[in-house]
């Protein structure tokens, strides 16, 4: 089964971003595990989509996932991207080949895909899309 490592993953990729000092220092406690309901104000980070795939071979169950984590300007924030891309970075830096530890599963490798930068809301605020792809070993 591949699915099994997806909600340990996700709860060390959160606990792993609210520890991050850079990404503090920009975004305060503004990160979720789901996206608000209502934007709250400044530059916030949210956890996003995931793809799962099986990548077991004949030695172990395995799993590859691709995982989305979103930073987004909130209600009245305004301005251009500076401030959103920044927190991006921040972000990209924490995850980029991390050493995460699991509750199921073991993390073999933790790397940077793509981001996507673009303007939401009619133009009023800004969203920078950051891909990861992570390798968990099920055995």
């Amino acid at each position: 089964m591949s699915y099994v490592a997806s909600v340990a993953l996700q709860g060390a990729v959160y606990q792993h971003l609210r520890a991050d000092g850079a990404l503090l220092d920009l975004v305060g406690d503004a990160i979720f595990d789901a996206m608000p309901v209502e934007s709250p104000a400044g530059v916030y980070v949210s956890l996003g989509p995931e793809e799962v795939r099986d990548a077991g071979d004949m030695t172990a169950a395995g799993s590859r996932h691709d995982f989305v984590v979103s930073v987004l300007s909130g209600a009245g924030q305004g301005g251009g991207f500076a401030a959103v891309k920044t927190a991006a970075a921040a972000v990209a830096e924490a995850l980029d080949q991390a050493q995460l530890s699991l509750s199921k599963g073991r993390l073999t490798a933790l790397w940077f895909l793509r981001a996507r930068a673009r303007r939401v809301e009619n133009g009023a605020a800004r969203r920078v899309d950051l891909t990861f792809r992570a390798r968990i070993d099920l055995g």
